[in-house]
């Protein structure tokens, strides 16, 4: 028996694979609403020959898709970004946000949606997590899932060059500090390992390829082990993938986002799934982008979505 609220499915840019994803997972999303447009969900189904009964009530088949209505400003068309319906996949973003902060929905999941039309449409925008970051007031770290497998990340979305400059002490308290937290209330974990990758190779070769690891990283650590958090480092990230340090550790705590995701999504590419921590509410994500060559095809796969609807079912169930 569901003994919480159903989860909101954002469906994200309407002309992608959002809506593809969604439809090719109607059985499986009983316990979901999915908010977005009636006429595109309508017309992508009969473009994939998707049986679909759209409901404002809970689903009661296989072919029953409980959904709550947003409508875009434009038609849309498979594979066409128009910047008029950003607007629209915003509105899809704020409507789940309210009813999970209410408590209307129990966690969201986002499907892709596509920044750069969003900016085009005039709005600056970064991504669902400094999204929801911002209208939370919250800190966050983003952590990707795949399996057994967690990374979570220091820095996002930044030039390389600029990564160095923005790795402190105090980031690597606060951020490890709220992994810790949320990998015990959102995954069950007692008392989660956390390794910590170094930034430069071989973790700095003591000091001899750079002295981040001397001077921040290891001060950053010891003041971490004395508040009671079970952390080891700095690894060099180029070993500590291999599977007999990973079989002894809850989260790989990478300095940037191409140290550690490469590794995960080769491991799960198409399974991974994106979550938010810091949050006052779960939020779990797709690991990929929206696939525009592939909306109306009926080639996407729905793996990403189940995964992640799934990590959200788990992070609820691991609060209840």
């Amino acid at each position: 028996m569901q003994t919480y609220a159903p989860l909101a499915i954002t469906a994200g840019e309407p002309a992608g694979i959002g809506l593809d994803i969604i439809l090719q997972s109607i059985a499986k999303l009983k316990d979901c609403i999915v908010i977005s447009d009636e006429v595109a969900l309508r017309q992508r189904a009969e473009q994939l020959g998707i049986k679909l009964e759209l409901t404002q009530q809970p689903a009661l088949n296989n072919h029953q898709l409980q959904f709550k209505p947003i409508a875009t400003s434009t038609a849309v068309v498979a594979g066409r970004l128009d910047p008029a319906n950003s607007q629209h996949v915003l509105a899809c973003l704020d409507q789940a946000l309210r009813g999970t902060v209410t408590g209307d929905y129990s966690a969201i999941v986002t499907a892709p949606l596509h920044k750069g039309v969003i900016n085009d449409a005039g709005v600056a925008f970064t991504g669902h997590t400094e999204y929801f970051a911002e209208h939370t007031s919250s800190e966050v770290v983003m952590l990707l899932v795949a399996g057994d497998v967690r990374v979570a990340l220091a820095t996002t979305h930044l030039p390389l060059s600029a990564v160095a400059g923005a790795i402190t002490r105090d980031l690597i308290i606060r951020k490890v500090t709220i992994l810790d937290h949320d990998l015990r209330t959102k995954f069950g974990l007692k008392k989660p390992h956390i390794a910590v990758c170094g930034l430069n190779p071989h973790a700095g070769e003591q000091g001899h390829l750079g002295r981040e690891e001397i001077e921040i990283i290891e001060p950053a650590l010891q003041q971490l082990g004395q508040q009671g958090i079970n952390v080891s480092g700095p690894h060099p990230a180029d070993t500590i993938f291999c599977q007999h340090h990973l079989q002894h550790t809850d989260a790989v705590f990478a300095m940037y986002h191409d140290q550690g995701l490469p590794v995960l999504k080769h491991i799960g590419f198409g399974d991974a799934v994106n979550t938010t921590l810091g949050l006052p509410i779960i939020r779990t994500s797709v690991d990929h982008g929206t696939a525009l060559d592939l909306a109306g095809s009926g080639k996407a796969d729905a793996g990403s979505l189940l995964a992640a609807v799934d990590l959200a079912r788990h992070q609820i169930k691991a609060k209840l």
